[in-house]
């Protein structure tokens, strides 16, 4: 949504307001102290008109003063919202040296921290996202999750606490959610009260409102750093080591196909992201996601997303009509954002018919959940195809799975970097060349000390290097090479 759009909304927002005399949208602020009582000589007497009388106006001041001035800035800022002369930037400047003006000019009497609060409040309302601003400015916070509008809890440095934010009501929460999924041409409402969508910045989004939520809409922000984690960023982490970097730099650069795995929130994406940056230059890669998250720095790249059905439910085009596009599209690598339907179908057969050096990621707890993963996936696409015809796909097709956990110290880590290495019987078997290693034991702050270890064996992929003109490093895979 433009932000020209935007003020518009918000200015309809403000006109209900003023019509309904509604609550405030943020926070109170104390806009003036009230003043001292009287002093009594005799016994208080009380009644409801006295009780009225002394019961405070602060938020109903506050409501109208911030109606005035939200009134105010829409006039002011006027046809310069929909003039494409001006940058965005440009726009949201001209836009707070206004409110100040503004806020000035009512001449209540507050003090300056009280009317800094009031402008940033006004400000996040009308060019942002209203409490939840804060913390998405916030680059420690790493999730954002709104629990109806009484409840924002955020996940910092892998711990989930509850902010001290809320929302003042379901419709600002609402309000929000709207903003949020008409940039990215989604809808929401009763007929389809889900939406996945995204931020500006990539973040990934995720929405949920009454009648399914049943205490209030339901909000999910997945934020991503505004500069994209490199290689050398995991392993000061201790996310990976030198020598299994080294490795999976080899596994791309010739063309092995690769499933990252992993839980909710372990850094499939970021994984992801991270081993994409290893794909030469010069090759054209198809990204096919549901919400556009992957932050690829290739020049060649076409991003695909998917759409959901319209109001009509029809104009639906799934990840699996995105895949089976994608071939007709000379691609020199397919990377899939997430396989978690009939798509892994597709995505095998792309794999076993020279697309090789495709990457996606799956959820799955082990390498061994991997193969469960995909036999059921696979059985999705609506296929009555044996078992043992799936995990032959399987085998032929995948090379290898680089599993991900979320340890309970809050830290995610690559525990085991495995390799599909064929079938035994109606067996998928597998080997592993590293694995985390949990004897380390903890620190006194309960911080593992452990790292994922190479277990010595050689790879038979390894082979492979080899026609790509890749070496390793001697101590890849050797078990004293340290970290």
């Amino acid at each position: 949504m433009k932000l020209s759009d935007r003020l518009a909304l918000v200015r309809g927002e403000a006109l209900v307001e003023a019509v309904t005399h509604g609550s405030p949208e943020s926070a109170p602020l104390e806009v003036a102290p009230p003043a001292p009582e009287p002093a009594h000589t005799g016994p208080a007497v009380s009644s409801p008109e006295t009780a009225r009388a002394a019961s405070p106006v602060v938020p109903d001041a506050l409501a109208g003063l911030k109606r005035r001035v939200k009134d105010e800035l829409m006039i002011r800022i006027g046809s310069r919202g929909s003039d494409s002369s001006l940058s965005e930037a440009d726009l949201r400047a001209y836009a707070r040296e206004q409110l100040v003006d503004i806020v000035k000019a009512e001449q209540v009497p507050m003090s300056t921290e009280e009317r800094d609060r009031l402008i940033r409040q006004i400000s996040d309302d009308v060019l942002g996202y209203g409490p939840l601003q804060a913390l998405l400015d916030d680059e420690t916070v790493t999730e954002i999750m709104v629990n109806g509008p009484d409840q924002i809890f955020m996940e910092q440095n892998g711990k989930v606490t509850l902010s001290g934010s809320t929302f003042t009501s379901e419709e600002q929460l609402r309000n929000v959610i709207e903003r949020i999924v008409t940039q990215v041409g989604r809808r929401i409402d009763e007929s389809s009260p889900l939406v996945d969508a995204r931020l500006p910045d990539g973040s990934r989004v995720n929405a949920v409102i009454p009648p399914l939520a049943v205490n209030g809409s339901s909000l999910t922000i997945r934020k991503f750093a505004k500069d994209p984690l490199k290689v050398d960023d995991l392993i000061r982490f201790g996310s990976i080591t030198p020598q299994m970097a080294e490795l999976l730099q080899a596994c791309v650069e010739a063309h092995l196909n690769i499933l990252v795995a992993g839980g909710t929130g372990t850094g499939k994406t970021t994984m992801l992201n991270v081993m994409s940056s290893f794909i030469p230059h010069g090759e054209r890669i198809v990204t096919i996601e549901d919400a556009v998250e992957l932050q690829l720095q290739q020049e060649h790249v076409v991003r695909l997303e998917s759409r959901p059905a319209n109001i009509e439910g029809k104009g639906e085009i799934s990840i699996r009509d995105l895949l089976k596009n994608s071939l007709r599209m000379r691609p020199d690598r397919i990377v899939v954002g997430e396989c978690r339907g009939g798509e892994a179908l597709d995505m095998l057969q792309a794999m076993n018919t020279g697309h090789d050096g495709s990457l996606s990621t799956i959820h799955a707890n082990s390498p061994r959940d991997v193969i469960s993963r995909l036999e059921t996936l696979v059985l999705m696409a609506g296929m009555d195809l044996p078992l043992k015809a799936v995990r032959e796909q399987i085998a032929s097709a995948i090379d290898v799975v680089v599993q991900l956990s979320r340890l309970r110290d809050g830290s995610r880590r690559v525990t085991h970097v495995t390799e599909i290495q064929g079938m035994e019987g109606e067996t998928v078997t597998l080997q592993d060349a590293f694995l985390f290693d949990y004897s380390a034991g903890v620190d006194r702050n309960g911080r593992f000390l452990g790292t994922t270890k190479t277990t010595g064996v050689r790879p038979k992929f390894v082979d492979k290097f080899e026609d790509h003109g890749i070496r390793l490093s001697p101590s890849v895979f050797d078990p004293r090479g340290g970290r």
